[in-house]
């Protein structure tokens, strides 16, 4: 059974300009590169796999300061949109990534996104604790985000309540500090500091999957204990309602 997995980070509002943006995006294609091979080359995304293939490019702040600098990967007044792939055409490797930084809005977030390949239960080569472990840490370490998940696309749909900002619980969860302390959970969730800038909560040593009953029951009890302790607050809060 093949299932579909991406992680995201995502915090408030952080106005910043191409140099700082373009630091935080070489640290993260760094980072990324340490954690699986298939992470090693990138490319432009393309609305053509062929052109795509032609737009590789080194991920260094010189180069993202060059991307930010052109029109085509600038949110309007508000912060820098990219995207990249890996350029494997293969669904069961390699991957992507798209990220909106520097935006100055209130009621939307900066998000970082990460799309894994599909790969079948048992014959894992990206979809393992290790990876997705470091790049969950690569995310934080990088764009300090205020909560980031890696997990499941069934698992995101029955824990969310239909909310695309959270927050809520996936195979692993961080919570930076500004959220507050995580407590001690039950076996056999991990609880892991990420340096100095908050905590990573990783359920299941093994690859959570929504198909297995115990372990959407799992993430559930650990969501309400989460909840009870006030690490769930939405990332942003929702625009005033104008009334007439």
């Amino acid at each position: 059974m093949s299932e579909s997995y991406g992680a995201g980070a995502y915090w408030g509002r952080r106005p910043e300009g191409a140099e700082a943006c373009a630091r935080r995006a070489e640290t993260f294609f760094r980072l990324l590169a340490e954690c699986h091979p298939s992470y090693a080359r990138w490319y432009e995304k393309n609305n053509s796999t062929r052109n795509a293939l032609q737009l590789g490019f080194a991920p260094t702040r010189e180069t993202f300061v060059e991307f930010f600098g052109r029109k085509k990967y600038q949110s309007g007044n508000d912060g820098f949109r990219f995207g990249a792939w890996t350029g494997h055409v293969e669904q069961d490797q390699g991957g992507a990534i798209t990220f909106h930084c520097g935006s100055k809005a209130e009621f939307s977030s900066n998000v970082v996104r990460v799309q894994f390949p599909h790969e079948e239960l048992g014959h894992e080569r990206m979809l393992t604790a290790s990876v997705l472990a470091g790049v969950m840490r690569a995310m934080a370490v990088a764009w300090e985000p205020d909560w980031a998940l890696a997990t499941a696309d069934g698992l995101w749909e029955q824990l969310s309540g239909g909310s695309r900002i959270g927050c809520f619980l996936g195979w692993m969860t961080y919570f930076s500090r500004a959220r507050g302390e995580v407590p001690v959970l039950p076996a056999p969730v991990r609880v892991e500091p990420v340096g100095d800038k908050g905590t990573l909560v990783i359920l299941t040593p093994e690859r959570l999957s929504p198909s297995n009953p115990e372990h959407v029951a799992l993430a559930w009890s650990v969501q309400k204990l989460l909840d009870e302790r006030g690490l769930l607050k939405r990332v942003v809060e929702r625009p005033p309602v104008v009334r007439p």
